[in-house]
Order: C-alpha cells, then structure tokens, then sequence
C-alpha cells in the first residue's frame, strides 16, 4: 500500500529571526522537499502575526515555484472569505499558466488572523455571498465554465490555463466535509486543528457518503496532521513537549485556534466580546521513524486516507528539517514482515 507524504509550511518566525530567514528555511524546505520525494508543499495564510511571515501564499506559491521543478506547489489555505473570487481565480490561472500541472488552491475556513486584521481585510466589502458560494466561483473562474445565469455570464478570469489549479477545501468539522462532498472537491482534514477524533470520522462519513462531482470524479480524503520525527522517542517527546495549542473560546460561540495566550487575549480584546481561553499541550503525532510510521499507517486505515499533509511547527529550522527527513525515510524504507493496513 502507497501512503502519499506532502508538507504545509507555515513560514515559521524563530527567536532570533527575522522574515527574511523564515523565508529561506521555507525556500530550503521546499527544494529538499522535492529531493527527497514528498508530493506537495503548501504555506500558509495568516494576518498580523510576529510569529509567522507567510500573510500573502500567492506570491510565496510564486517564488516556490521558480525555486523547484516538480513538485506540486499550493496554499493551505487561502482564506477566500475574505476576497473576490474573481481576483482570487486570477491570481491562481497565472500561477497554472506559468507551471502546468503544479499548482493547488486550497481554500481554508479559518479567519487567518485577529478581528483587526480581518476588518482590514475586509474594508469596503459588501458581498453577502457564503463561502459555499465563493468556492463554487472560484472553480467556474479557474475551469472558464461561468454559469449562464450568473450576474458576470461570459467574463473570464484570463488567462484561462490549459491545466486549472486543484481547487481543495480545508476544514475541521463535519460540516466542512459536507461543503467540499456537495462540490465535488478533494478534502483535507485539519487533525492539528481540531484533533477530535469522532468529529473526524464524522467528517469523512459524511464527505463519502454525500459526495457528488458533475466531472464523475471519486472522493478523496487527505488528513493534515501534525508530527514530529527525531532518531529516538525520547528526543520527538522532549520536543512534541513544547508544542501548545489555544483556543479561545467567543461568547457568542465561536471557537478559535490562535497560536499563543497572549493571541487569544488580544484576539478577545478586539473581538471585544466575553471570552474563555483553553491552552494545553498540543496533539502531535510524535516518535522516532518507526513509531511515527506505525501511528500514521493506522491513522489511514482508520480514517481511509492515502495522503498526509504533515506540518511540523518545530522553531528549530535544522530540527524541522530533520524531522521532514526522517518521516520520508520512514515510507521510503520497505515495510516490515506481515505488516499490511485495509484502506476502504
């Protein structure tokens, strides 16, 4: 059985370091990424943040690309809750045009970053479209097939490339999968965001059992996970130790993942609005190569996935790679006598 491995980079900001190197270690992760055989790297999408540098993928999408030759390069996500799916749909035929074949468009539900920011991003927006309706845009623009009975009927969203972006939805909940299963589209399961094991049986329940495509394509469920590798099991602990996860919890019952304590504060200072705040050791799939290879083959057969998305927030940039390293070695290496996993 094939297990598919591909990376989401969030451009992480060491202690120390300015953007300028947080880009580097990504531009570096990338070109090893490809080297060593994964077969998408994705960045990220968030807003106002001294803790991450990858606010614009677009243009991150870009420079990746010229700095590799064949893997698929993609965001995860674009926050398009935020934007015009016509510019959006621009933005990506270019990026299509330019490298065939290569280019995903992953569309998140997060909000990206604080209430400020998300204000800003939506200055002068009158829309009323919900983000259901803005996807279904996204993939008449990118696939030139505008409805006859849309307000815009006949614009193009040039240049129309010869192979569209793979137009993906991201989420972390069962009515995430519902959207991506009622327009046909691959699913990717944030397990780092909410690691909530039933709601993500639910979910991919619910994207197969309601899947349609108009294109007769088959679903296709990826997990994005969090994971840590290092050469023994104590060492993956001693650093899976220092990764934490925060919710902030809304009184008008919005729940979102921010990155520190101090975020969520910020977050509900802005939002002005009363809230709770959970922080606690993160979820981490963690171990050395054949520990971490046991956990996720049975998160496939669990889950009946083919494809990780595997996204380390390691801060060492040297350890981040190493870990990227040796989880790629892990499914390179042959498998063990009378190992075998059923994937539906």
């Amino acid at each position: 059985m094939g297990i598919r491995l591909s990376i989401l980079d969030q451009t992480l900001i060491n202690k120390g370091e300015d953007p300028t190197e947080a880009f580097e270690h990504t531009v570096e992760l990338a070109r090893r990424a490809e080297a060593w055989g994964y077969y998408r790297f994705w960045v990220s999408e968030h807003h106002d943040s001294d803790l991450v540098a990858g606010s614009s993928p677009e243009v991150l999408i870009a420079h990746l690309l010229a700095k590799t030759e064949r893997i698929r390069v993609g965001s995860g996500g674009v926050m398009l809750q935020h934007y015009s799916p016509y510019k959006v749909a621009e933005n990506f035929n270019v990026l299509a045009s330019l490298n065939p074949g290569r280019v995903d468009l992953g569309i998140g539900r997060a909000p990206g970053g604080l209430p400020h920011s998300i204000r800003a991003l939506q200055a002068g927006k009158v829309d009323q479209a919900t983000l259901a309706e803005k996807i279904a845009e996204v993939l008449a623009y990118t696939r030139d097939r505008l409805p006859p009975e849309h307000p815009f009927a006949g614009l193009k969203a040039s240049p129309v490339p010869r192979v569209p972006a793979e137009v993906l939805l991201l989420g972390a909940s069962a009515s995430s999968a519902a959207t991506a299963a009622e327009l046909g589209l691959p699913y990717v399961y944030a397990l780092f965001i909410n690691n909530d094991e039933e709601e993500a049986v639910r979910a991919f329940e619910a994207y197969r059992s309601g899947f349609r495509s108009a294109e007769g394509r088959a679903p296709e469920a990826l997990l994005a996970v969090p994971v840590i590798v290092a050469d023994t099991d104590e060492e993956a602990g001693s650093i899976a130790e220092q990764c934490r996860i925060v919710k902030i919890h809304l009184k008008s019952g919005r729940t979102i993942t921010v990155a520190t304590v101090e975020h969520a504060e910020e977050y509900g200072r802005q939002a002005e609005e009363e809230y709770t705040i959970d922080a606690r050791q993160a979820y981490v799939v963690h171990g050395s190569k054949e520990t971490v290879r046991a956990r996720l083959l049975e998160a496939a057969a669990k889950y009946g996935v083919k494809e990780f998305i595997v996204i380390s927030t390691i801060r060492d940039a040297a350890k981040r790679l190493r870990s990227y390293e040796l989880l790629k070695e892990a499914f390179a290496e042959s498998p063990v006598a009378g190992e075998t996993v059923q994937i539906p």
